[in-house]
């Protein structure tokens, strides 16, 4: 049952990876696609549909964390307490931002959220980033199973660690560089004109970045962490899995080279799915690793909740997610087409 809700999870997260990582990309974006307020108007259009509903996939995440692995969410909140408020508030402004913006024409007042909603929208694939590279590089975990870091320490990325150093900022920036051609190719894919020939040429040197930066942070999280290359070569799927989504970023480069904007972005949405799904099978069976005695990580054995309470918690689930999919089907399909931006004072 552990394992069944650990692959829960790394699907929750992934969703939430692939649908809020294109409406963060957008945003990233935003000030360098979108001359004048009717395109940036029109940019929010494309997005407006999906940003707020995608977010509630890192809720069902967090809460799939706390009935299936409580001592894992909880050792993870208080380590990074600090961390977690910067994105709280990201994405809170980053909300504020959307619904604000359009409500006074005065172009100080739209200027000012634009300025926050790139911003919000530019920072939080960092952190997220930087939290995934907490993660594969490890954190200080006592006997008792908590941990507390500084922002940095050294940028080294040996004990003593903060939550900052040279590992975890290019991990930021790779997330940074993927979810920015993820978030171009879907402005390209919802809109035409100059607004889609600039979001697909940034999309497009985006992901070349994202290209370029791969293999560097393959190199550098089998420096931090030396059991994640045996675990990769030893994981048929893994390997599979990490095949796919090289595939997909070529999907991704070729749709756009073709302007065949949907391929792209499904090629995008395969590259960080596959990807995500890759990783997290490098890493089973540990979810929270220790940096000095391995032995004091926590795993999907230690780390799971009653078994009784998890098979409880599955009969939900498997009622839940099938409607929440019909939903996200149903919206995708109801909002086709190339996004149109509402009448100046009437929405985005």
């Amino acid at each position: 049952m552990p394992e069944v809700w650990y692959a829960i999870v790394v699907a929750l997260l992934t969703g939430y990876v692939v649908l809020d990582g294109f409406d963060l990309g957008a945003g990233a974006l935003h000030p360098f696609v979108a001359r004048g307020d009717a395109e940036k108007r029109r940019l929010l259009a494309a997005i407006g549909p999906f940003w707020d509903g995608n977010e509630v996939w890192l809720l069902v995440a967090g809460g799939a964390l706390f009935v299936g692995f409580p001592r894992v969410l909880s050792a993870g909140v208080s380590g990074f307490y600090f961390a977690i408020f910067l994105v709280l508030w990201c994405l809170i402004l980053r909300g504020i931002s959307i619904e604000f913006r359009s409500h006074v024409s005065d172009p100080v007042w739209r200027g000012s959220w634009d300025v926050f909603f790139f911003a919000a929208s530019a920072l939080l694939p960092v952190f997220f980033g930087a939290a995934l590279g907490n993660l594969l590089r490890g954190v200080p975990l006592t006997a008792e199973g908590w941990f507390e870091l500084p922002l940095f320490t050294d940028f080294s990325a040996r004990p003593p660690v903060g939550i900052l150093d040279w590992y975890t900022v290019l991990v930021g920036l790779f997330a940074l560089a993927a979810l920015g051609a993820h978030g171009g190719a879907f402005i390209a894919w919802k809109t035409d004109g100059p607004l889609q020939e600039r979001s697909r040429s940034a999309a497009r040197r985006l992901a070349v970045a994202a290209a370029v930066l791969w293999p560097l942070v393959t190199i550098g999280t089998v420096r931090v962490n030396p059991d994640f290359l045996p675990a990769l070569t030893r994981r048929p799927a893994a390997l599979a899995l990490g095949a796919a989504a090289a595939v997909g970023l070529v999907a991704l480069l070729r749709g756009l080279s073709r302007g065949r904007e949907r391929a792209a972005f499904l090629g995008s949405c395969a590259f960080l799915a596959c990807l995500s799904a890759a990783t997290a099978a490098c890493v089973y069976p540990v979810m929270l690793r220790a940096t000095g005695d391995a032995a004091l990580s926590m795993t999907v054995s230690n780390g799971a909740g009653d078994p009784s309470g998890l098979r409880v918690a599955l009969g939900w689930f498997s009622i839940g997610f099938p409607l929440a999919l019909a939903y996200l089907a149903a919206l995708f399909r109801m909002h086709r087409g190339k996004a149109v931006a509402a009448a100046d004072g009437e929405g985005y």
